[in-house]
């Protein structure tokens, strides 16, 4: 475990629901999803140096298919972004949960230097303008702070799990506090989101959880070969500049408002 970056005390084995037996028939659709997934990852791939001229909206769309395209419905509420500086926070349960945030508003990730290596999707996310913490070198954390400032300063939204770790989705972690010095520093607001998995019946799942010494491919394969998933992302009320006076406050409030009920019903997406 990592000063700045915890390990959440989840494991496959103790906290992802295990699926029933994959059927025979289930596993050439499966095959077809994650397929679909990575032609959407490669054609992203393909387009970053084009990154300027496309709408927001055409890549809020090209996330959502993503999340589609592994057989995942997604939902999403509440009222839309802000434009300019922002710094968008969620728990944070899956892989799917980076597509679901920049469906709300397409943003410069915040992730952890492993991500960097990871197939495919890692070299989107370096060409995307993902800025990367070197989780164990606490000394590179003021330099860290400073760089998400300066892309906020710019009118860049970032999106960030606070939480600092994957969790089933039963239980979160608390929000650790570095990063809304950042958003206290370059004077934005802050957006909280919630990010919850649901099976097509209503019943809360873990299956999209990705934690402890899960692998991608493994959770990859749970999510394709998982029917009637449903991807609910809540967009809270954003906490204006100066709402708190310190990190330790922001972060408090940020998650207390992420963790609210809800106060609205206006949907979206459904896709």
């Amino acid at each position: 475990m990592s000063a700045w970056l915890p390990t959440a005390p989840c494991t496959p084995r103790a906290c992802v629901e295990a699926s029933a037996a994959v059927r025979a028939r289930a596993v050439p659709r499966a095959v077809l999803r994650l397929g679909a997934v990575l032609l959407l990852l490669l054609s992203g791939i393909a387009l970053t140096p084009f990154g300027a001229r496309i709408p927001p909206s055409l890549i809020r769309r090209w996330c959502r298919w993503i999340v589609r395209a592994a057989g995942v419905r997604v939902r999403i509420t509440g009222a839309a972004a802000p434009t300019g500086g922002l710094l968008l926070v969620a728990n944070h349960i899956s892989w799917l949960d980076i597509p679901l945030l920049a469906a709300v508003r397409p943003a410069r990730m915040l992730a952890k230097t492993e991500v960097r290596h990871w197939p495919v999707a890692g070299a989107l996310a370096a060409r995307g303008g993902t800025l990367f913490i070197d989780r164990d070198r606490l000394r590179a954390l003021p330099d860290t702070v400073a760089r998400i400032a300066g892309a906020l300063r710019e009118g860049a939204a970032v999106a960030a799990f606070p939480e600092g770790s994957t969790w089933c989705g039963r239980a979160q972690g608390t929000f650790r506090r570095a990063v809304f010095q950042a958003a206290l520093d370059a004077g934005v607001p802050v957006q909280p989101v919630r990010i919850g998995y649901r099976l097509s019946g209503g019943t809360a799942t873990t299956a999209p959880a990705y934690v402890g010494e899960d692998t991608l491919l493994a959770s990859l394969w749970r999510v394709a070969t998982t029917r009637g998933l449903i991807a609910e992302v809540e967009v809270r009320d954003p906490i204006a500049p100066g709402g708190s006076t310190d990190r330790r406050a922001l972060a408090r409030a940020a998650q207390q408002q992420e963790t609210a009920a809800p106060a609205w019903t206006h949907t979206v997406l459904v896709a």
